[in-house]
């Protein structure tokens, strides 16, 4: 790889993750989702992304719940595959396990546990012409025959009204657009921050990530520890986070 190509996913990737881990945003996603709640708040969810602590273990992109009421898992894709269906069912699986080890709940037990209602979800910022509202497991692997267990998972495919789900597309798009024209390399992440940035989108999230960047050259930081405590707090691959630094770092004041 070339010191100024970005890894091929990570871009959209990374910030999907980052983005929602901040319960700012996560509410807008929740409530573009649900619409027709508006009294949640932000401290009534709770993330529940599955961790990957191995490198072959499970783990998803976000999941969350809400008063204990409803379990979101919901994941961003770029490329069309069914398999997404049976990685939804065994990030379920694997929600729910946690979340009753959380509540030291006995499952052996006589008394009936809580189960938040489970919705699951597939943002798809990729190109189809056919656009299915829901996707299922009979459907899909068994010709829509009964059986013991059935998995739906919501497609969407762009939010409403500039929300928080039309924004993260539209920097998707932004950010392949940018692709086609440099390749993966930093001028395309430069160029998309600089694009969304101007028109409104995300525009509170990046100008965040600028802010931090501005505040350690403030504080006298060599780029090379900026750009680390950039991928850190982003969850940035670090060639990423360099393409941020590139982009802000005021050269006036040298690079150290």
């Amino acid at each position: 790889m070339e010191k100024t190509d970005i890894a091929k996913y990570t871009v959209k990737d990374s910030l999907f993750t980052n983005l929602f881990q901040d319960k700012k945003y996560l509410i807008q996603l929740y409530r573009a989702l649900h619409p027709e709640d508006t009294e949640t708040t932000e401290n009534e969810l709770k993330d529940i992304t599955i961790k990957n602590i191995l490198v072959d273990a499970c783990y998803n992109d976000l999941g969350f719940t809400v008063r204990d009421k409803i379990m979101i898992l919901t994941e961003a894709q770029t490329t069309w595959t069914m398999n997404i269906i049976i990685r939804a069912l065994m990030y379920l699986v694997q929600s729910y396990h946690e979340y009753f080890e959380r509540r030291n709940d006995n499952l052996y037990g006589s008394k009936k546990v809580k189960l938040p209602k489970a919705e699951l979800y597939v943002i798809f910022t990729g190109k189809r012409v056919s656009k299915p509202e829901y996707v299922s497991l009979s459907e899909e692997f068994w010709g829509g025959e009964k059986c013991a267990i059935d998995v739906k998972v919501k497609m969407i495919y762009d939010g409403k009204n500039n929300d928080i789900i039309s924004q993260y597309v539209t920097f998707t798009k932004v950010y392949d657009e940018q692709v086609k024209l440099y390749g993966r390399t930093r001028e395309a992440v430069t160029n998309t921050i600089h694009i969304c940035k101007g028109r409104d989108i995300l525009k509170e999230y990046l100008a965040s990530v600028i802010s931090a960047i501005e505040m350690c050259q403030e504080m006298d930081l060599p780029v090379s520890e900026t750009i680390k405590k950039v991928a850190g707090k982003y969850k940035l691959e670090e060639n990423e986070a360099e393409a941020w630094v590139q982009r802000y770092w005021k050269k006036e004041r040298g690079n150290q």
